[in-house]
């Protein structure tokens, strides 16, 4: 649909950006704070680990500063699990409340909205020992939690955000690092399901909480969305990619917005002898908690075709990363769209597919949308003189932000923008090589270097955007 002329973006927009706590936070055992799986799983050949990251812990006032001088609305960041619970249950680590209120206050005096993950792919190492998500207890692990962060933030806190991309926990676990699998597991696509749904009540009951401990707050989802397109106009294809679609994006929104498992997905499940087993008042509690918002991490769409069982015994299938897809004999089978550009770092670029995504979920579920990720991860240099010459990412973003601008005429609602990432931070798969930010940190996967912050040219130009509530984009 072509427009005539473009709505403006609402007025009290949250333009901001995102990180979270164990890529850029580092002092991973400092001040009381135990360890999550990330600080104990086995770091990827080549990559940095987590002890310094960013280093924001000690350098949070100069990062704030900086985003409050291009104009942020809004700052996306997660709390630590470890940092406020060092066990994951039981005792409160003082310190950790401390940094936590200093962080959000530090953002409240320059007028930025503190917009808070509770759960970014750092299970707290002791309860991976008591079975992590396979443990029914879980749930209960993880609304403990948050009723110890609404006590605590919540009077400054309005915006809430449960689990980061779960969907991409279960698909692709082993490859963020985060699955534990019970020993004598045999049927893992069930054990995986099952886990899935003890994250899917755990995500409810922080829901129903938030609601009755914070009334005037928002709480939502935060999945990594991605429509999925067919590779192909025939009918087999359509319906692969409906399969995914479900798989992938509705499994979790539906089950947000509405508290019921999409059908197609427990229809999968049931193929495979892969339900999950509910305990007593599951249902009840899936349909009370459900969510106010919808955040939702886009980095492009992805494209499938059919696969059929006696094909998937020819070949050999394999996952690389979160935005790879995968391949599931007499379901769907990820290919390369051959019309979209790749990055450097071989993920596909997508704008128009933003405005798509985004359409698509608002039409399907009526909720206010924020992105609460979205960017370009490259390899930047930092020249003698101090500067960061990244044209390469103002041109996706712009390109991102005038598709959203797209989706908002189309009808749409969006509440902000929250591109990955704030600051330059360790990536999951790559370290510091692969870089996001809007503020250079001057260190490599192994050397430290200063790690003094530098502005990019993408931080003036998002300054101009923000200044101009996305209408200068030049």
């Amino acid at each position: 649909m072509n427009h005539k002329n473009l709505k403006s973006f609402p007025d009290g927009f949250l333009w901001g950006a995102s990180t979270s706590a164990y890529q850029v936070e580092g002092a991973n055992l400092e001040d009381g704070k135990g360890p999550s799986c990330q600080d104990v799983k086995e770091v990827p050949e080549n990559t940095s680990d987590l002890t310094v990251c960013a280093d924001q812990y000690h350098r949070y006032k100069e990062d704030i500063a900086l985003m409050a001088e291009m104009g942020f609305k809004v700052y996306r960041f997660s709390i630590a699990w470890t940092r406020i619970l060092p066990n994951g249950t039981g005792e409160v680590n003082p310190k950790g409340i401390e940094y936590y209120n200093n962080v959000i206050d530090e953002c409240l005096k320059y007028g930025i909205e503190p917009l808070v993950t509770m759960f970014h792919f750092d299970m707290p190492a002791a309860l991976d020992a008591r079975g992590s998500w396979s443990n029914p207890e879980s749930s209960d692990w993880f609304a403990n939690f948050a009723k110890v962060l609404f006590e605590n933030f919540g009077d400054r806190v309005k915006y809430w955000l449960t689990i980061n991309e779960q969907n991409m926990l279960t698909l692709v676990g082993p490859v963020i690092g985060t699955l534990v699998l019970p020993e004598g597991t045999t049927n893992v696509l069930k054990e995986i399901y099952q886990q899935n749904h003890h994250q899917l009540v755990a995500q409810a009951k922080a829901m129903k909480l938030c609601h009755e401990m914070l009334p005037n707050a928002k709480i939502g989802p935060a999945p990594n969305i991605s429509l999925v397109y067919p590779a192909s106009c025939k009918p087999e294809d359509i319906i692969a990619s409906q399969n995914f679609n479900a798989l992938r994006n509705w499994l979790y929104l539906d089950m947000a917005v509405y508290g019921i498992y999409n059908a197609i997905v427990w229809s999968y499940l049931e193929e495979n002898d892969a339900t999950p087993v509910f305990q007593p008042g599951d249902a009840e509690i899936l349909k009370e908690g459900t969510c106010d918002i919808i955040g939702f991490n886009y980095y492009n769409t992805s494209t499938v075709e059919a696969f059929d069982i006696q094909t998937a015994v020819e070949t050999e299938e394999s996952l690389r990363d979160q935005q790879s897809g995968q391949a599931i004999p007499g379901f769907a089978r990820s290919v390369r769209n051959e019309n979209l550009p790749k990055t450097e770092f071989g993920w596909e670029i997508d704008p128009v597919g933003f405005r798509a995504t985004s359409r698509e979920i608002y039409s399907r579920y009526h909720k206010p949308m924020i992105v609460t990720e979205n960017g370009l991860g490259a390899y930047d240099t930092l020249t003698e003189d101090g500067k960061i010459h990244d044209e390469y990412r103002i041109n996706y973003l712009r390109n991102h932000i005038n598709q959203m601008n797209l989706s908002i005429t189309d009808g749409s609602e969006f509440l902000g923008y929250c591109p990955w990432s704030a600051v330059d931070l360790i990536s999951t798969h790559e370290g510091m090589r692969k870089r996001y930010g809007f503020i250079y940190v001057d260190r490599s996967d192994f050397d430290l270097g200063t790690l003094n912050r530098y502005r990019k040219d993408s931080f003036y130009w998002y300054k101009k955007v923000i200044g101009s509530n996305g209408k200068d984009l030049d």
